[in-house]
């Protein structure tokens, strides 16, 4: 049996999935954010409960925000107090197995991959447009994060063909860079491109509400998104070439994002044609934690 736990800013998520990924447990937990040695031990907590609650043995696998560095050391995670921590080392002695840990868009990515909209495809790469813009890349059902753990980190690249004529005023991104992908087409860089706008600060839900009244300024800004959204996107298919584009986080749920979006890719690839199959999630909000699960079971193999 194969145990995942979905680790974000405000809940611990634990599932345990069977050889068919049938879920045979679940639960949830607040973030214990405090301290590290808080956070750990809500951690240690939650895998405990998950092993009672079961008479196999379970694989252990972990989806967090951030990555570990290549000192073992956890970097860039917004939950602070887990930076700069040896994390996966303490829990492999204290569980005495092997416990695999990743990026949240990587487990997505696996699970996608797996069982989701991309099972099938040899080369997948996974997408998560959500608050942030997170991205993964799977190849024949294995991940791969790379040297410095930044394979699939597409949404710190630059904007392609950034123009402030046509992409309003220059984003600085947390990252310290400027024009980073995620700054445009996150849904918070969506939101931030209509308030700079239209000086409200509307929310993705109700940016789409005034998009289906029909209110011709939001469908200007959509079509500048689109837009974006296939320049960052043609950025993959120039440089990857995947067999499949799996799209998840809550502006994947937007039905007119993949209205002609291969076509609109096609303008900025080189060779003027894009055949890559453009897909929502199938899992939606569970695919981070079964990624985990996934991801936990090949580790231990």
């Amino acid at each position: 049996m194969r145990l995942g736990l979905d680790i974000g800013g405000t809940k611990i998520e634990a599932v345990v999935l069977d050889d068919q990924g049938e879920t045979l447990y679940r639960q949830r937990y607040s973030t214990q954010k405090q301290s590290y040695d808080a956070f750990f031990h809500s951690v240690i907590t939650a895998i405990d409960a998950a092993r009672a609650a079961t008479t196999y043995s379970l694989s252990i696998g972990l989806g967090i925000p951030g990555a570990s560095a290549t000192d073992g050391l956890i970097k860039n995670s917004n939950i602070l107090v887990l930076n700069q921590q040896p994390f996966v080392q303490q829990l492999e002695q204290h569980f005495n197995m092997p416990v695999a840990v990743t990026n949240d868009a990587n487990c997505f990515t696996l699970s996608e991959a797996i069982d989701g909209a991309g099972k099938g495809y040899g080369v997948v790469f996974g997408v998560i447009l959500g608050t942030g813009c997170g991205g993964g890349l799977c190849v024949d059902n294995r991940l791969i994060t790379g040297p410095n753990a930044c394979a699939g980190e597409w949404g710190h690249n630059v904007l392609p063909h950034y123009h402030p004529a046509k992409d309003g005023e220059s984003a600085q991104c947390y990252c310290g860079q400027t024009n980073c992908i995620e700054s445009f087409i996150s849904g918070s860089g969506l939101e931030r491109q209509h308030a700079q706008l239209f000086s409200k600060h509307d929310k993705v839900p109700q940016i789409v509400a005034r998009l289906n009244a029909g209110e011709e300024p939001v469908a200007a800004l959509w079509e500048r998104y689109q837009d974006q959204v296939a320049r960052a996107l043609a950025g993959v298919v120039n440089t990857l070439d995947p067999d499949a584009i799996v799209i998840g986080g809550g502006v994947s749920n937007i039905p007119q994002l993949y209205d002609g979006l291969q076509a609109r890719i096609a303008q900025y690839v080189f060779g003027k044609q894009c055949c890559t199959p453009i897909l929502q999630a199938r899992h939606g909000d569970s695919s981070g934690v079964r990624g985990a699960a996934w991801l936990g079971a090949q580790r231990k193999a």
